[in-house]
């Protein structure tokens, strides 16, 4: 699990293989993630849109951009959190992820940034 807080917004990320929905006979491995956005800050927050890296350790690399996160722009008051669980597919069997989040101050409407910390993705037999 990893945690990082951007100006008082901690995101915490903790990820899971999908062995049933992973082939390694067709380079395809599957992994989870749970992600806790906790509001740590003074005022409202909304989150509008993300935006992650996607590393295979083959050197190949995506980018993903969309509003909100799993159909949903949640809103979260001050010492409230969000979570969802998400996922998604790389060609090896060890990659990584890292992004942000663009979120607005439901007070004054300013826009900023929350960065989400890197976090490893590991096919379990890699870990022995």
């Amino acid at each position: 699990m990893v945690q990082q807080i951007t100006e008082g917004i901690s995101i915490t990320v903790e990820t899971f293989y999908n062995r049933d929905q992973s082939n390694p006979l067709l380079n395809e491995y599957t992994f989870a993630y749970r992600v806790s956005i906790e509001n740590n800050s003074n005022f409202p927050v909304k989150l509008l849109r993300r935006h992650w890296h996607i590393f295979d350790s083959n050197g190949s690399h995506r980018e993903v951009d969309g509003e909100g996160v799993v159909g949903q722009q949640p809103i979260l008051e001050p010492q409230e959190s969000f979570q969802y669980i998400s996922g998604g597919s790389i060609r090896t069997d060890i990659g990584k992820m890292n992004g942000t989040y663009q979120m607005e101050n439901m007070l004054n409407k300013k826009l900023f940034t929350v960065h989400i910390p890197s976090f490893d993705l590991i096919a379990p037999y890699k870990m022995n």
